[in-house]
């Protein structure tokens, strides 16, 4: 047989064994992507599904008359990530109605009067929070009636409830026995009083101890 022609099948056979080679290959490196890919989105709906399983949603809801409440639950809201709901009364509360020295103001009046219960404006949903941090400042030494008024409104005993409060020097502690006697089956959690001087890496800090 002619050299040249032997030559040219050899090249011929040499060609056809690459070319199935290269396919081969591909075909594995392809297989082998597509798994890891696969493997991958698993692994990832796998975290978000223990996520969803064990997040705890959080509600901040707070009373505040002159503002300084409100900032500390904003300060919560940022380290918690919660909902941040407002508490508000049917009738604003003016300088007046706040008269410590007054005893006829609005406010001196409810706080002595142990049926006192005023409106609240807006509707409020607590049914989708598992934890709650509940604000509001301190009247006369003790919890606004305005807090009685919501706990009325709301079922809580299959919550973590957790206060906070805001005072130039009174202390939770008489707010929060007021709220543990007035209900008993609510978990409640030993809050902490802040002032108009608390800044928010203050409050980040409390919200880490808690570690709800």
């Amino acid at each position: 047989m002619n050299k040249k022609i032997i030559a040219l099948i050899v090249g011929v056979v040499v060609i056809v064994i690459g070319c199935i080679g290269v396919i081969s290959f591909n075909k594995k490196l392809k297989f082998t992507n597509n798994t890891n890919i696969t493997e991958t989105k698993n692994s990832n709906e796998s975290d978000n599904d223990n996520g969803t399983t064990n997040d705890k949603k959080v509600a901040i809801i707070y009373f505040s008359a002159t503002g300084t409440t409100k900032r500390v639950a904003e300060y919560i809201k940022e380290a918690t990530g919660g909902d941040l709901i407002e508490i508000i009364p049917k009738e604003k509360y003016t300088d007046s109605d706040l008269n410590y020295e007054n005893n006829n103001s609005r406010a001196t009046k409810e706080q002595n009067d142990s049926q006192a219960r005023p409106e609240i404006l807006n509707n409020i949903n607590t049914d989708f929070y598992d934890i709650i941090y509940l604000g509001y400042p301190i009247w006369w030494g003790d919890v606004p009636k305005i807090i009685l008024t919501f706990l009325d409104n709301h079922n809580l005993n299959d919550k973590s409830i957790i206060l906070f409060c805001t005072s130039g020097s009174t202390d939770i502690s008489g707010s929060l026995n007021t709220l543990k006697n007035y209900n008993k089956n609510v978990n409640w959690i030993d809050g902490k009083r802040f002032s108009s001087m608390t800044n928010q890496d203050e409050i980040t800090n409390w919200v880490n101890k808690l570690n709800y």
